[in-house]
């Protein structure tokens, strides 16, 4: 069973409100009401987490986009890092609200705008474009998202499965991006076969033009 709170950083504690966390001396907890899509707990949301952190301490990020926000969980987290400026998106009406209450029990409206909508309704660039999104949804939307990065922004990409990453990969290899960081979990459902396991995985992705070097890995 994970974990029913996530430790971001030393810090900073994300939970859900059904499961809150007992902060102790100097600790600053996020408690977020839970979605449908890829919850705190999911494995997805977690890499997602794991290479928001990463990204932010590599290099500053001014302006992140989080393309289908569900309860706001990256770009909430991107705030309580640091990021000045967060822009959340989601088509659903229901996920838009969410985040918008997520935002106001933490007092982070003033930094964090979140509209309904597609990416197509969106401006960039943004410095990173934060996507943890189902597979079909994130081939629909990669023009988009390399877009809205443009050519000095970074793509933090999840919710899709190893045997998914070829052409996704190629689409954006072909756009002059390469891929700097891989993260991967191994999942499997107790009720399930074990030939039904798969393994989840996400990506950080450089700006354009930048000279493809040793991915870095983590398993």
């Amino acid at each position: 069973m994970a974990a029913l709170f996530y430790r971001l950083s030393p810090r900073l504690v994300l939970c859900s409100r059904e499961d809150p966390y007992a902060a102790g001396p100097g600790e600053q907890v996020l408690l977020l009401a839970s979605g449908q899509a890829f919850p705190l707990g999911h494995p997805s949301t977690r890499l997602s987490l794991e290479l928001l952190r990463d990204a932010l301490v590599a290099r500053p990020v001014k302006r992140l986009l989080d393309l289908g926000c569900g309860t706001g969980v990256l770009g909430l987290a991107a705030m309580a890092l640091g990021v000045p400026r967060v822009v959340g998106a989601d088509i659903s009406l229901a996920a838009v609200q969410v985040t918008r209450e997520n935002a106001r029990t933490h007092h982070l409206t003033d930094s964090l705008e979140v509209v309904q909508g597609s990416g197509a309704s969106l401006q960039g660039p943004f410095d990173l474009v934060a996507a943890n999104l189902p597979y079909e949804v994130q081939v629909d939307q990669a023009p988009e998202l390399d877009r809205l990065a443009g050519p000095r922004g970074r793509l933090l990409l999840a919710g899709f499965r190893e045997h998914q990453e070829d052409f996704l990969l190629e689409f954006y290899r072909q756009r002059g991006r390469s891929l700097v960081r891989r993260l991967e979990k191994p999942f499997h459902h107790p009720e399930l076969p074990g030939d039904l396991s798969f393994t989840w995985v996400a990506w950080l992705l450089a700006e354009k033009g930048r000279t493809p070097e040793r991915v870095k890995q983590d398993f």
